[in-house]
């Protein structure tokens, strides 16, 4: 059985926000208008966060300081509690653990946004716009919705949205690899992330395959999960630095 899964090596992030640039234009997310990010409403399914430092016990005085950094997508997680509370099952897990998000029966409640621990749920406050120079450059390969509907995905008013793992590439490189008359291997598919990240700090692979990348590195010491004590399980795992 397939497990995607996510592996972020922290000591390589370079906090170069290449990930979160890709994933918006891959994924189409709308940028919202400063009253309404200073509302707390920003989407962003791929977030890169700096985290606090005591510069005098850690690394002394500046210029001698270093600055940590945790990138957050979606963590998929084995038991998600956003599916638990969702009173219409428009969010829920598919056979290859990927925790999906049906648009069309999203009524806006936003009870996942409340249960999921990692404020990696965004709703739509508002119609997306783009500016006109950035309009022509949605991606038309985004799929929205029941996999049976194509199109420049663009989640409407009123719905909660999130990172897929780039799903759409997945669907893409099953078909190709039907077309080829192959089984589809693990590393035709890989989110906009991951292709992206400049400092290499990205792995992403299927977690039951005991030679993939990201099962070898699940095995790490520097391995750990992010509110390990919350019982979700995610398939989102980091590398602490070395």
């Amino acid at each position: 059985m397939t497990r995607w899964a996510m592996v972020i090596d922290l000591d390589k992030c370079v906090a170069c926000q290449g990930c979160s640039i890709a994933c918006r234009f891959e994924n189409n997310t709308p940028a919202v208008k400063p009253n309404e990010a200073l509302k707390g409403r920003a989407i962003r399914w791929n977030d890169v966060f700096p985290l606090p430092v005591n510069p005098i016990e850690d690394h002394g005085e500046y210029p001698h300081v270093k600055t940590r950094y945790l990138t957050r997508p979606c963590m998929h997680c084995e038991n998600p509690p956003c599916i638990k509370v969702c009173p219409v099952r428009a969010t829920y897990k598919d056979e290859e653990g990927l925790v999906r998000q049906n648009y069309d029966r999203c009524i806006g409640c936003r009870f996942c946004t409340v249960a999921c621990p990692y404020g990696v749920r965004y709703f739509n406050w508002h119609e997306p716009e783009w500016e006109e120079s950035l309009a022509d450059y949605r991606n038309p390969d985004r799929i929205e919705g029941p996999d049976t509907l194509e199109g420049p995905a663009v989640r409407p008013l009123g719905v909660v949205e999130k990172c897929t793992f780039c799903i759409h590439r997945l669907h893409k490189a099953r078909a190709r690899a039907e077309a080829e008359g192959r089984d589809l291997r693990s590393d035709d598919y890989i989110p906009a992330c991951v292709e992206t990240c400049t400092g290499k700090a990205r792995f992403f692979g299927d977690l039951d395959d005991p030679d993939s990348t990201v099962s070898q590195l699940e095995q790490s010491p520097r391995a750990f999960r992010l509110l390990e004590d919350q019982g979700t399980h995610p398939k989102v795992i980091y590398l602490r630095e070395g």
